[in-house]
């Protein structure tokens, strides 16, 4: 009897260490604003609903093995977790620059996502990406895709590769561009706003060059960054699809 709850106790912590592993680091999932009580619950019931579906070593390993299992499954789950997460990371910097330009770089609020002091445009991306995350189901793609995760690399089977973390590194990069990508509109207007004020000052130096163009970068970068939230959604929608797909190919490399 022992042995065999021994090895239903082992099955059901392999499986729960990938799921917490997405948990920890997925979008809406790992925000401060869950209780870690209820964190836990939730991967706790995942684990028990996923315990008769997925399959697991049923031969005698030695400690490495096992070790090694534990390991290629946390870190599985957490590549799950942090492909989409860099979308997210990628809205911060968007915020940033865009902060930076609008003279927001030294205004911080504490995000309530992570609780950590983020400028205060950076916070007011993040939560509109999070509600359009919500709103596609973004995080039901999520769970569908940790599901099936389970059946396209069975726990024990997963091999952590160089390849994979190239993979995982080059997709760390792309948050970058996904930044720059978000705030290309409102970076275009003020750079035009900030040239123009500069051949007006060389042309009438008496101008008030300075005082000028805090004013119009401000008016022009709200009335810009307004039309371009009308097409966040589009952009949005075809980031978590390109995001899904970095998770996918991860997966295809440990496999």
């Amino acid at each position: 009897m022992l042995p065999i709850l021994e090895h239903m106790i082992l099955r059901g912590a392999l499986i729960g260490l990938r799921i917490a592993g997405v948990m920890s680091f997925a979008p809406f999932f790992t925000s401060t604003s869950f209780p870690p009580r209820i964190k836990a619950a939730f991967t706790f019931v995942l684990t028990a609903l996923l315990y008769p579906l997925c399959r697991v070593p049923a031969s005698p390993l030695t400690p490495g093995g096992w070790a090694g299992i534990v390991l290629s499954e946390t870190i599985v789950g957490v590549a799950i977790g942090l492909s989409l997460q860099f979308i997210f990371e990628g809205v911060l910097v968007a915020g940033q620059v865009g902060g930076f330009q609008l003279g927001f770089s030294l205004v911080n609020v504490i995000d309530p996502q992570t609780n950590v002091e983020t400028p205060v445009l950076s916070t007011f991306h993040q939560l509109f990406a999070l509600l359009l995350f919500l709103q596609m189901n973004v995080h039901h793609w999520i769970l569908r895709g940790m599901v099936k995760s389970f059946d396209y690399v069975p726990v024990g089977s997963a091999v952590v590769s160089a390849g994979m973390m190239k993979e995982l590194f080059h997709d760390a990069a792309a948050m970058f561009l996904v930044g720059i990508q978000i705030a290309a509109p409102l970076l275009f207007a003020t750079v035009v706003i900030d040239v123009t004020v500069g051949f007006l000052s060389k042309a009438s130096p008496q101008l008030p060059a300075i005082l000028l163009s805090i004013p119009m970068k401000s008016l022009a970068g709200y009335s810009v960054l307004a039309i371009a939230m009308g097409l966040w959604p589009t952009l949005f929608e075809r980031q978590f699809t390109i995001a899904l797909g970095w998770s996918e190919r991860l997966l295809h490399l440990a496999h």
